[in-house]
C-alpha cells in the first residue's frame, strides 16, 4: 500500500486547524482557515486538504454541517512536528532563580514549591514525583524512635538537601539501638544510598556479622520493613486542582469528578508517573496514550530532574488536551532544568 506523503501546505493547514482549535475549543471550518492563511488559497482546496486529513485519522468530523477537530492521532503529530521548536523557543522562559532557592534546605519543601510554579506558569496542574530515598546518596543518616511501631529516618544527601521519610515497623527497636545503627552507617557508607548498603550487608553479611551482630541483624529488618514500605508509596507534590475547576468547558462534570479522584489516588497516580519517566527532556503523552482510559480528556507534559547523570523523579503538568503545547513543552523543559541546577549548586 502506497504511504500517503503530507505536503508542506497539508502540514501548514493542519498546524492552523490545531491552533485554532486549542484556543476556541470548537470544530473549524475551511471557511475559517482560509482567511488565516498567509497565501491566498480557496475553501475548496482547503475542504480537500481537510478531507485528506480526516482519512489519514488526523481530524475528526463531529457532524455532518460541522468543521473539524483534532484526533488524539493528529495531537501526537502536531506535537511530534512542534517538538523541534518548542524545545528551543524564540522568547526564553523567565523563571526566577530565587523561587528555586525558598526552604532549599527541606528536600520536600523544594519540590512543593516547584509544582506550585508549574502549575503557576502553565494554569493547569503541576506536579513533582520525589524520588525513592533508597536511590539518594546520603552525608549524613538518622534513625528517630517517633513511637513503639514507627522509626523516622532523616537523611541528608550528598548535595545538603534533607529528606524525612516515617517507617511503620514491628520490630521494637530502642533510641540507643538505632543511634547504634546509625552510627555505623555514618561510618562506613557515607556517600552510598540506603539500597547500595542493603545490598552489601546481605551479601558480607557473614563477615560483618561477627563485629556487629546485634546492630546488622536489626538494621537489616528495619531497611527489609522500610523497602517493602517504599514500593507502595511514591510521594507525589500536586498544586493547582482549582485551575482545572475553574475550567468546566474543557471537562464534562463526570470526567472532572474521575480525574480529582485519581489525584486523590496519589500511590496510584505516582506509579504510573514513575512507569512514565524517560531520559527524554520532555515526553507528552496525550488522552488516549494516558494509561487510564477515564481520564482520556487529558494530556500529561513531564521531564525528569536528577544530578551526576542520575534521574531522581520527574516533574510536569497535565491539563485538558487543549493545553497550549507550544507553551507548555518548553516551560516543563526549563523547571527541570531549573530543578536539577538547583539540586546540583545545593552541595
Amino acid at each position: 500500500m502506497k504511504k500517503t506523503i503530507l505536503r508542506d501546505k497539508d502540514i501548514q493547514i493542519f498546524s492552523l486547524i490545531v491552533e485554532n482549535y486549542l484556543k476556541v475549543g470548537k470544530p473549524i471550518s475551511s471557511g475559517h482557515i482560509t482567511h488565516r492563511m498567509d497565501r491566498p488559497v480557496s475553501s475548496a482546496t482547503v475542504r480537500n486538504i481537510m478531507a485528506k486529513l480526516e482519512n489519514l485519522g488526523y481530524l475528526h468530523q463531529p457532524h455532518t454541517s460541522a468543521g473539524r477537530i483534532p484526533t488524539d492521532k493528529g495531537l501526537r503529530f502536531y506535537v511530534n512536528n512542534l517538538f523541534e521548536e518548542a524545545m528551543y523557543p524564540d522568547k526564553s522562559i523567565d523563571l526566577p532563580t530565587e523561587d528555586f532557592n525558598r526552604e532549599r534546605g527541606d528536600f520536600n519543601s523544594l519540590l512543593d514549591n516547584v509544582s506550585h510554579i508549574l502549575s503557576e506558569h502553565s494554569d493547569n496542574l503541576g506536579f513533582v514525583l520525589s524520588p525513592r530515598v533508597s536511590i539518594m546518596n546520603f552525608r549524613h543518616l538518622r534513625f528517630i524512635k517517633v513511637s513503639e511501631e514507627k522509626i523516622m529516618i532523616i537523611l541528608i544527601t550528598t548535595f545538603n538537601l534533607v529528606l524525612t521519610e516515617i517507617v511503620e515497623t514491628k520490630s521494637y527497636l530502642t533510641q540507643v539501638e538505632l543511634d547504634r545503627s546509625s552510627s555505623y552507617i555514618n561510618e562506613n557508607f557515607r556517600g552510598r544510598n540506603l539500597l547500595f548498603v542493603r545490598d552489601l550487608l546481605l551479601r558480607e553479611i557473614p563477615a560483618y556479622k561477627m563485629k556487629y551482630e546485634s546492630i546488622i541483624r536489626n538494621l537489616i529488618s528495619l531497611l527489609k520493613t522500610y523497602f517493602l514500605q517504599e514500593e507502595k508509596n511514591n510521594q507525589i507534590f500536586i498544586q493547582g486542582t482549582s485551575n482545572l475547576l475553574e475550567k468546566p468547558e474543557l471537562f464534562d462534570m463526570d470526567s472532572l469528578k474521575s480525574l480529582f479522584q485519581k489525584f486523590e489516588e496519589k500511590a496510584r497516580l505516582a506509579r504510573l508517573l514513575s512507569d512514565v519517566i524517560s531520559l527524554d527532556r520532555v515526553k507528552v503523552l496525550i488522552g488516549s496514550e494516558f494509561s487510564l482510559p477515564d481520564i482520556s480528556d487529558c494530556s500529561l507534559v513531564l521531564s525528569h530532574y536528577g544530578y551526576d547523570r542520575q534521574v531522581l523523579g520527574s516533574l510536569g503538568i497535565i491539563g485538558p488536551k487543549r493545553i497550549p503545547y507550544r507553551r507548555i513543552i518548553p516551560l516543563v523543559d526549563c523547571v527541570a532544568k531549573k530543578l536539577s541546577e538547583t539540586i546540583s549548586f545545593s552541595r
